[in-house]
This record gives C-alpha cells, sequence and structure tokens, in this order.
C-alpha cells in the first residue's frame, strides 16, 4: 500500500511539471538545482570537491567507508540539465546507505556539449579513479538515474568495446535507454506518469544530446546495444513510469545475453521517485535496497 506522503508528493509533482513544462532547457537547470534544496544530504557523510578529468566533482564519503571501493555516480536530467547540487542529497544517501564512497560527476551538458561528451567524461572519471585512486576497475560500481542510468550502461559499453576490465556492477534507477521514445509504456502510463505525460519534452532533450548521431545508436540508446559481456546489472523503476518499457526491454536484452540482471518494478512509484531521499519511506527502501545491492555485489567480487 502506497505511504499517503508519496500520494501527496505525486499530486504536487504533476501540478509543478505542468507549470514548467515549456521552460527552456538552459532555465531548466538553475529550476532543478533549486527545486532540490529541501532535500537534506545524509547524516555522516562527508563532502569533498575534487576535479576529474577537467570536470567539477563532489566526493560523497560515509563514517567507516570501505577503503578500496568506490561508486561513480552519474545524476539524471535527460542530458540537457542536472548537475552536483541537484543529485548530492540522494548521492549521499547512497553512500550511507552502503558505506562505500560515492563520486557524484558534473558531466558535460548538451545542447552546448552532445553526444558523446557526458559519454567521454564518464569512462574518464573511472580511468581516473583506477589511476589515481589505485582502485581496481572490479571495485567500481557505476550507478546512475534516468538519462544518468542510461549512461551509466552506455560507459560500460564504451569499456567494454576498448578492451579494458569492467566496472563489477551497474546500478540503473529508472534508466533512460530508448531516445528514441518509442517504448510502448509511453502510450500506456503517460496519465500516470508526473514528468512525463508525453514524450515531446524528452525527444526535444534526446535530440539536443544525439544532434548529429542517430538516435538509436547503442551508446546513445543502450536499449538497442548488444549486452554481450557487460558486469551485473541492478535495475529499480516505477510501475506508473512512462520509461517504464525502457527497463523492462533492457533487463530481457540483457538476459537474452546472459547478463545477470534484477529488475524491480515498484508498484505506484513514478520517475526516480529514489530523489526523495527520506520524505517518504518507499524512497528509503528503495535507497536501502540499492546500498544493499551495492554491499553484495562487491563482497561477491571479493569471494
Amino acid at each position: 500500500m502506497l505511504s499517503i506522503r508519496s500520494h501527496l508528493l505525486k499530486m504536487l509533482l504533476r501540478r509543478s511539471v505542468r507549470k514548467t513544462s515549456h521552460i527552456p532547457f538552459s532555465q531548466c537547470r538553475p529550476l532543478m538545482d533549486r527545486q532540490v534544496r529541501l532535500f537534506k544530504s545524509a547524516r555522516g557523510v562527508s563532502q569533498s570537491c575534487t576535479r576529474v578529468g577537467g570536470r567539477d566533482a563532489q566526493w560523497l564519503i560515509p563514517q567507516r567507508a570501505v577503503a578500496d571501493a568506490a561508486v561513480l555516480y552519474l545524476h539524471g536530467g535527460a542530458y540537457v540539465s542536472g548537475s552536483i547540487r541537484s543529485h548530492r542529497a540522494l548521492a549521499s544517501h547512497i553512500a550511507r546507505a552502503s558505506q562505500v564512497r560515492v563520486l557524484l560527476l558534473d558531466y558535460r551538458l548538451a545542447p552546448e556539449h552532445p553526444f558523446p561528451a557526458a559519454l567521454e567524461d564518464a569512462v574518464a572519471a573511472f580511468e581516473w579513479m583506477q589511476s589515481e585512486l589505485g582502485l581496481q576497475p572490479d571495485r567500481i560500481v557505476i550507478a546512475g538515474d534516468s538519462a544518468g542510468g542510461g549512461l551509466s550502461l552506455a560507459t560500460a559499453l564504451r569499456i567494454r568495446n576498448s578492451g579494458q576490465p569492467l566496472p563489477r556492477a551497474l546500478v540503473a534507477l529508472s534508466p533512460w535507454t530508448d531516445l528514441t521514445c518509442s517504448g510502448e509504456s509511453f502510450a500506456r502510463l503517460g496519465h500516470k506518469d508526473p514528468f512525463f505525460p508525453t514524450a515531446d519534452r524528452l525527444h526535444q532533450a534526446a535530440l539536443a544530446y544525439a544532434h548529429q548521431t542517430p538516435l538509436n545508436h547503442p551508446e546513445v540508446s543502450p536499449r538497442f546495444a548488444d549486452l554481450c559481456g557487460l558486469p551485473e546489472i541492478y535495475i529499480q523503476v516505477g510501475s506508473d513510469e512512462a520509461l517504464l518499457s525502457d527497463s523492462v526491454d533492457l533487463a530481457k536484452r540483457a538476459n537474452d545475453a546472459r547478463v545477470s540482471v534484477r529488475l524491480e518494478e515498484w508498484p505506484g512509484m513514478w520517475h526516480v521517485w529514489q530523489l526523495f531521499c527520506d520524505w517518504m519511506p518507499e524512497s528509503r527502501d528503495a535507497i536501502s535496497r540499492i546500498g544493499g545491492y551495492i554491499n553484495d555485489a562487491l563482497k561477491r567480487d571479493a569471494s
């Protein structure tokens, strides 16, 4: 049964998104940063700024963090918005839940920096964590939400195709994996989704990001990629979000490619409900499961 708070937040989100649906992407960035100011970072998690491959980044470090592992977190925002500020709280709660330090990357955004800029930044950060921190690749988990979830998968694809060692696991929260926006859930669930009642806004962002690259290019839309050889994947997605089929279709392709994948469909939840951190029980429970999964994946690697 859904919590009362989740019902109220869903109604408020629907009204808020309706009012801002025509705002240019350039104005969405500060708006997104302001909207999450009420989300507080997790207690007991320190913050430290750094530079990674010429990009800003921030460490979120829990008090008892393991020394030989880390999470690379790639924020959402449809590749045209999102930042360290907008996702600091979520990344800090994941750090506390997993007791693993999290590196939150401020990768380049479209339309100023279309594909493959964000992908190059993410791969560079993964390589930096190995060269500068001495981490083994299989002691790194790459995670992300929405566009960041798709980017996590694209990063693993680029690493695999280069012949380099892969990260231990991938964590994708409501991942945007099909930038053609052709999933069947858009038509079926648009009336329930407070963020994306239609695919119009996402389609504009997809075109801004892909630029001259086909939208079905596997590193733009991992939904169309050959997933063979990728590390294990953990997916959380809401049953009421228009992007549901992006997760379901990806999980099927992973299974067909014999990649270990765990897909959790959360009843009544919307796109990236985890962002509400400790505001509602469904967010707390989801983050707790993310932390447990990261811990278990790293333990399986150690054994």
